[in-house]
C-alpha cells in the first residue's frame, strides 16, 4: 500500500458499527477471559535443565569468544562511527536520507505542489472532500471524545475496518515535503490515533494558507550589471602633464549605494562612481553672472586630509540658474518598461508616483506622451498639453506590468513620438524609467548606442531614471544616459522621486550647455604627480578636449559639478614614481616656461544647446587658491572631500586604505554646515552603516 493510499483512507468515513458484531466480539473476549482463568494454575516453562538454542549459536558463540576477538573488536570500530552518524542526521534533520525517494525534498516546492494535485485527482481526492472532513467532526468516526468512547466498546467492527485502522495505525505519515503535506501528515495521525486535541490541530493547520509555496527556497539570483572601471592610477607630470575628462552630473551612483547599505550589505565596488556621490549634494558654488557665460569655477588646494605629504585640487563648477517663468518649452516623452520585471513594489508602483510628482511640476504649455514597451512598444498617451493633467494621470494610474521587454523597439517609438511633436526653441527630451532589463530585441550597448547617437544629433535627448533591484543593468543605463545627452539618476524611494523630478526639475530637464569637457595641465616645476578622483567612465584623450566631434556630459540649470585631484608636490616623500634617466623632465620644465607661480592651468570648453562649435574659458590655478589647513577651506569644500574619501574608501582605493570611517564621519560632521533638506544628515549614517558592516568602530 502507497503513502497515497493511506491519505485516501485517512479521508474516508469508517463505516457504522454492527450491534451483532459487536455482541460476538464481547462474547469472544468474555470465553476468552474464562479460559484465561481456567489455565492458571498450569504450569510454565521447561523442565528442560538448559536453554534452548540453535546449531547455529551452539558453533559460532565459541569461535567469537575465543578465536575472533581481534574482528569483534574491529566490526565494533566500523560500526559505532556509522550508527554515530546516523543519529547525528536524526537529531539534525529528523530523518536520513537513505533512500532514493528522500531526494525529493530537492525538487522546486511549486513542482511538488503541482505534482500532488494531479496525483490526487487520479486518486479522487478533492479539495470538497477535505473541507468536508474539516468541517464535519462528527464524520471522523471516533475524532470526538463522545464518538471515542463509541469506538473503545465497538471493539468488534467489522475486520474490514479494523485492518485498515491497524494500517493506519502501524504505518507512519509519509515525509512531508511542503505546508500542504504536512497537512495530509497530520490528517493521517489523526484519523489513526483520534482525539479532539489532534482535530483541532488537524482543523488549524489545513485552513492557514500555505507559506511555503511563495516562500524562498534559495536566495535569489543577482543579474545586477555594472560597468566595470579600475580607479583612475597616479601619473607622473614628467610624461603625462594634461589630464582631459567630460562633465558628469548623474547621481544613480549615491542612491543606489545608500540602498545597498540601508538594506544591510556593502555596495559593489563596480556600482561606487565616486564623483556621482560627490555631486549628489547642492554645494554654494558661486555662479556666473549672466548666461553668456554659462558657468563659473571655484578652485581651492587645500591639505590632503588621508595623506600629509599630499594636496587636494579642488575644483567647484556652478551653472547658470535659469527663472522658472523663462524656461522654454519642454515636449516629454515618458518611455515606460511595464515588462513582468517591473511587478515589484519598488519598481512600476513607484514608477508611477514619480511622474506623477513631475507631471504637477509642468507648465500648461508643457507636452506630455507616454510609451510603454512590454515585448511589443505600445502608444498609451498621443502629445498631450500638460494642462490636461487629468487625463495624464489618468494614463499613468492604469499601467499594469507584464511581458518580456523589447527595450529597443520602444526606444524608437518614443523618439517618434517626440519627433511627432518637436518645439523647435523649446526642450525636446525622451525620459526612459527601467530597471533596464532589455533581454529582448537589439540588446548590446554598442547598438543601443548607436541608435542613441543618431537621435540626439535631431536634437531630441534621452535621460533615464532607473528603478528596483535584482536585475538592475547600470552598465545599459550609463551608455544610453551618457550617449543621449542626458542625465541618469537611480530612484529608490518617492523621496528620491522628489528631490529628482521635483526639486531639480530645472537641472535635469533644461540645458544651459552640452559637450562640456575639463582639461588641467599641471606645472612640472610645482607638481610631481596628480590622481583623478572618480571620473573613471568619464575619461578623455589629449586630442578630444579640441575636437567638437567627441560626445561630452552636459550641465542644466544651476547644476554643481565637482572635481577632486589628488596632487604630489615635487620633492614630496610621497611621490611614487622614479625620475626619468634620459631628459624627459628638462623638456617638460622648459615647456612651462619656468614659471612657478602657478600650480596648473584649468580649461574649460563648452558648446550653447542649439549650437555646434564649442567656446573656451581658461583659469590658473596660484597660490592664491591654497589654504595652509583642511579647515581653512570652506564647508562646502570639506564636507564634499569627505564625500570623496567615502567614495574612495568603499570603492576600494588603496590610498585610503588606512583612512577610517571615523575620520570620515568626524571630517563631515565638522563640515555639514546648513542642511535643509537633511542629505547630509543621512550621509553621516550611511559612514556609520558602512563602517559597522566593514567591522570598524565608527564614533
Amino acid at each position: 500500500m502507497t503513502d497515497l493510499d493511506l491519505d485516501k483512507l485517512a479521508r474516508r468515513t469508517p463505516p457504522a458499527a454492527d450491534p451483532s458484531a459487536r455482541g460476538q466480539a464481547l462474547a469472544a473476549a468474555m470465553q476468552a477471559f474464562d479460559d484465561a482463568e481456567k489455565n492458571a494454575t498450569a504450569a510454565q516453562g521447561s523442565t528442560d535443565g538448559g536453554r534452548r538454542s540453535s546449531m547455529f549459536n551452539w558453533i559460532w558463540s565459541p569461535i567469537m569468544n575465543r578465536r575472533l576477538l581481534a574482528g569483534s573488536a574491529l566490526a565494533t570500530l566500523l560500526v559505532v562511527p556509522v550508527a554515530g552518524l546516523v543519529t547525528y542526521e536524526l537529531v539534525r534533520n529528523g530523518t536520513v536520507p537513505l533512500t532514493a525517494e528522500t531526494e525529493i525534498a530537492t525538487k522546486p516546492i511549486n513542482q511538488d505542489v503541482r505534482a500532488r494535485k494531479q496525483e490526487a485527482k487520479k486518486n479522487d481526492i478533492t479539495a470538497e472532500e477535505t473541507a468536508v472532513i474539516v468541517s464535519r467532526p462528527e464524520d471522523l468516526g471516533g475524532m470526538t471524545a463522545k464518538s471515542k468512547a463509541a469506538a473503545d466498546a465497538n471493539s468488534g467492527a467489522d475486520a474490514d475496518s479494523g485492518q485498515a485502522t491497524d494500517m493506519l495505525a502501524a504505518e507512519p505519515a509519509p515525509l512531508a515535503e511542503s505546508d500542504d503535506e504536512k497537512a495530509a501528515a497530520v490528517m493521517s495521525e489523526s484519523l489513526a490515533v483520534g482525539g479532539a486535541a489532534n482535530l483541532q490541530s488537524l482543523s488549524r493547520t489545513i485552513v492557514q494558507p500555505s507559506a511555503t509555496a511563495d516562500a524562498i527556497v534559495m536566495p535569489p539570483e543577482d543579474r545586477e550589471r555594472f560597468a566595470s572601471a579600475d580607479p583612475n592610477p597616479v601619473k607622473s607630470v614628467s610624461t603625462d602633464p594634461v589630464s582631459t575628462f567630460s562633465a558628469d552630473v548623474d547621481t544613480a551612483s549615491y542612491s543606489y549605494v545608500r540602498g545597498s547599505l540601508l538594506g544591510g550589505s556593502l555596495p559593489d565596488a563596480d556600482a561606487v562612481r565616486v564623483e556621482e556621490l560627490v555631486n549628489y549634494f547642492p554645494y554654494d558654488w558661486k555662479g556666473p553672472e549672466t548666461a553668456e557665460t554659462p558657468f563659473n569655477a571655484t578652485v581651492t588646494v587645500m591639505p590632503t586630509p588621508w595623506n600629509k605629504n599630499t594636496e587636494l585640487l579642488h575644483i567647484g563648477i556652478k551653472g547658470f540658474e535659469t527663472v522658472a517663468t523663462e524656461q522654454p518649452a519642454a515636449n516629454l516623452v515618458f518611455l515606460i518598461d511595464v515588462s513582468g520585471s517591473m511587478d515589484e513594489p519598488a519598481k512600476l508602483p513607484l514608477l508611477k508616483s514619480a511622474f506623477r510628482l513631475l507631471v504637477g511640476k509642468l507648465k500648461d504649455t508643457d507636452t506630455v506622451s507616454i510609451v510603454t514597451y512590454a515585448g511589443n512598444a505600445g502608444v498609451v498617451l498621443e502629445p498631450t498639453q500638460a494642462k490636461e493633467r487629468d487625463t495624464i494621470l489618468s494614463a499613468i494610474d492604469n499601467l499594469q506590468p507584464g511581458g518580456s521587454t523589447a527595450g529597443a523597439e520602444g526606444i524608437e517609438a518614443a523618439y517618434r513620438l517626440a519627433q511627432k511633436a518637436f518645439k523647435k526653441d523649446g526642450v525636446n527630451r525622451v525620459m526612459l524609467a527601467t530597471d533596464g532589463d532589455f533581454n529582448v530585441g537589439p540588446a548590446s550597448d554598442e547598438e543601443l548606442k548607436r541608435v542613441i547617437e543618431e537621435r540626439r544629433k535631431s536634437g531630441i535627448f534621452l535621460s533615464v531614471l532607473g528603478f528596483g533591484r535584482g536585475n538592475y543593468n547600470d552598465g545599459m543605463m550609463q551608455t544610453l544616459a551618457q550617449n543621449g545627452n542626458g542625465t541618469a539618476a537611480y530612484i529608490d524611494t518617492l523621496a528620491e522621486a522628489q528631490k529628482t523630478l521635483v526639486e531639480e526639475a530645472g537641472s535635469s530637464l533644461f540645458p544651459i550647455a552640452k559637450d562640456v569637457k575639463f582639461q588641467i595641465e599641471f606645472n612640472p616645476e610645482r607638481i610631481a604627480e596628480y590622481r583623478l578622483v572618480g571620473y573613471e567612465t568619464r575619461v578623455l584623450n589629449r586630442e578630444d578636449f579640441n575636437n567638437d566631434k567627441v560626445d561630452a556630459g552636459d550641465i542644466g540649470s544651476g547644476h554643481r559639478v565637482t572635481a577632486i585631484y589628488e596632487v604630489t608636490p615635487k620633492g614630496s616623500p610621497a611621490v611614487l614614481n622614479d625620475p626619468l634617466r634620459y631628459g624627459k623632465e628638462e623638456a617638460a620644465t622648459a615647456t612651462s616656461g619656468g614659471d612657478t607661480s602657478e600650480l596648473a592651468f584649468l580649461k574649460m570648453r563648452w558648446k550653447k544647446p542649439n549650437s555646434d562649435t564649442s567656446e573656451l574659458v581658461t583659469l590658473p590655478v596660484t597660490d592664491a587658491n591654497a589654504v595652509a589647513d583642511v579647515n581653512a577651506a570652506s564647508a562646502d569644500v570639506r564636507f564634499s572631500v569627505a564625500v570623496a574619501a567615502f567614495g574612495q574608501k568603499l570603492k576600494g582605493v588603496s590610498a585610503l586604505q588606512d583612512y577610517a570611517y571615523g575620520s570620515i564621519l568626524g571630517l563631515a560632521e565638522a563640515a555639514k554646515g546648513n542642511d535643509p533638506f537633511g542629505y547630509r544628515a543621512e550621509f553621516l549614517k550611511l559612514v556609520q552603516l558602512a563602517g559597522g558592516l566593514s567591522g570598524e568602530k565608527v564614533e
